[in-house]
């Protein structure tokens, strides 16, 4: 007979550790499955000798005043990870360019870099202003997205103002149309810009990026938001909340690796196999999913409804990373860069490039990290004979040194330590097809009212993560687990809300 919980959460990423840590606050019987041997998926850690790399994400945002990662936090009585702010978030580098453009943390700051450096595009930045007080405000209602029931309806209906309404009016158009509309379309130089900052957010340029988040991914680096670089590494997040999670008695197994999903008698039976490759079966009645929906059809015993399961076909493949992990003396990194840069770059790719710092826990004194990363089509990389992909990986790890070399001066003889991963190494540590590492790009036709909802038409199953509202980055997949959780409670008569840290702090003390 198969073991039983009240929920299992599938996958131990960001999005299934808050999914698993609030359903088990909450006074649930919580297993969280996660195939690999620790948790953070795409946002964990690894180690090389005395160096710790940051597998993908290396930024975080939420960390603010009514930012995500502050209210979990303060709702499982938890201190946040130590983090300092970004500042400047970003130095971004356009091709024959001597000089960055630097995301400066103060909004002023920042206002007259812009100004300097595209003369004349004010009334586009003022009208991006605009849409994202709008939409930061409707998001901090927990409105949810894309609606699939009454009780939805009403969350959503709640959270609208005639802000929201009027910002509605842009919810199909594109950064592209922004700027066109704004008598911006044809100063290039921009566009190049806008083009790199979304791409590292939304998967798209401006032309395919939805227009009400691009409008908040361009303020996100700015008070009283903000970009945090987490003490320790990434993995500091995870930690809090596998704290959450066992404080709460919820459960936590790694190398637990889901492979058939069916439904019976009042919920779900949850098949694979565990440390050792032994079989394991877990009863649950609900079930959280934060692995790509993609995986859903191959998971499912059953057909999924034709309709629902023609979108997943039809969605596009997310990208895949080429992912340059490196350390060098730290007097070879040249003053005044910042964290974290971009490079407009050819071959391979455009790069994104963080730098640990001093004292972070990452490399020893006096030395630091290099990471640099690439988007690229994933399943190339897939099928090659052994030595054609080897000579591949070769050139792209020469392009990528050769980019470093030009941003940061560093000659190939500088590294004390240099790696490649590919899509095919992501598709062994996240065990997400094709090693994509991002979820739907946010198109205007996937975003929003138009995206992949946290309700999906199986009783009983919810699904959280990059692929869901509000889309990428580790604030983007926590809300997107509140999001489910908050539904999945509803439907069992029960409401769920984040409560301030000065009552869960007295609610505690009574106890």
């Amino acid at each position: 007979m198969a073991e039983r919980c009240d929920v299992a959460v599938l996958g131990g990423g960001i999005a299934g550790l808050t999914a698993a840590a609030l359903l088990a606050t909450e006074g649930l019987e919580v297993v969280l499955l996660e195939a690999h041997s620790q948790s953070g998926g795409c946002a964990g850690t690894f180690r090389r000798g005395p160096y710790t790399f940051d597998v993908g994400a290396t930024q975080v945002a939420g960390f603010e005043p009514g930012g995500i990662h502050r209210r979990l936090m303060d709702h499982f009585a938890l201190a946040l990870p130590g983090a300092s702010p970004l500042d400047p978030g970003c130095s971004v580098w356009l091709a024959g360019e001597t000089a960055p453009i630097q995301l400066w943390r103060d909004p002023q700051r920042w206002a007259a870099e812009r100004r300097r450096q595209f003369p004349g595009s004010e009334p586009f930045w003022a009208l991006c202003a605009q849409l994202h007080r709008s939409s930061w405000a409707f998001a901090g209602r927990d409105p949810v997205l894309p609606p699939r029931n009454p009780w939805d309806w009403r969350q959503l209906l709640a959270a609208l103002d005639p802000g929201v309404i009027a910002s509605g009016l842009f919810t199909a158009a594109s950064v592209a149309d922004l700027l066109a509309l704004c008598g911006c379309g044809g100063d290039g130089r921009l566009r190049r810009f806008l083009d790199l900052q979304l791409r590292l957010y939304s998967q798209e340029p401006a032309a395919g990026t939805a227009a009400l988040y691009g409008a908040t991914v361009l303020a996100m680096a700015q008070e009283p938001l903000g970009l945090w670089h987490l003490q320790g590494s990434m993995q500091t997040l995870s930690a809090c909340l596998e704290q959450a999670l066992a404080q709460a008695g919820g459960q936590l197994r790694l190398r637990h690796r889901v492979q058939r999903l069916r439904r019976g008698g009042d919920g779900w039976l949850v098949q694979g196999t565990g440390p050792a490759q032994k079989p394991f079966q877990l009863q649950a009645d609900q079930l959280v999913c934060s692995l790509p929906p993609q995986l859903l059809p191959e998971l499912l015993a059953e057909p999924l409804p034709r309709g629902y399961g023609q979108r997943l076909e039809r969605f596009p493949d997310p990208s895949g990373a080429l992912v340059l992990y490196g350390a060098v003396e730290r007097d070879r990194l040249p003053a005044g860069l910042g964290l974290h840069a971009q490079l407009e770059w050819d071959d391979p790719g455009s790069l994104f490039v963080s730098l640990s710092a001093e004292g972070d826990g990452r490399a020893p004194v006096g030395q630091a990290t290099v990471i640099a990363s690439v988007f690229t089509p994933a399943r190339p990389w897939f099928g090659l004979e052994e030595s054609a992909y080897q000579r591949r990986k070769q050139r792209a790890l020469e392009g990528m040194q050769a980019g470093l070399r030009q941003l940061l001066g560093l000659a190939p003889a500088d590294y004390r330590h240099v790696e490649l991963a590919t899509p095919r190494g992501f598709a062994g540590w996240t065990g997400r097809p094709y090693g994509f590492v991002g979820g739907l790009g946010q198109h205007p036709s996937r975003f929003g009212p138009f995206g992949l909802a946290s309700r999906t038409p199986l009783p009983g199953l919810w699904l959280c993560g990059d692929a869901i509202h509000p889309g990428e980055g580790t604030a983007g997949v926590s809300l997107s687990a509140f999001t489910a959780c908050r539904q999945l409670r509803a439907a069992q008569g029960a409401e769920l809300r984040l409560r301030p840290a000065e009552t869960r702090a007295a609610a505690a003390g009574s106890g």
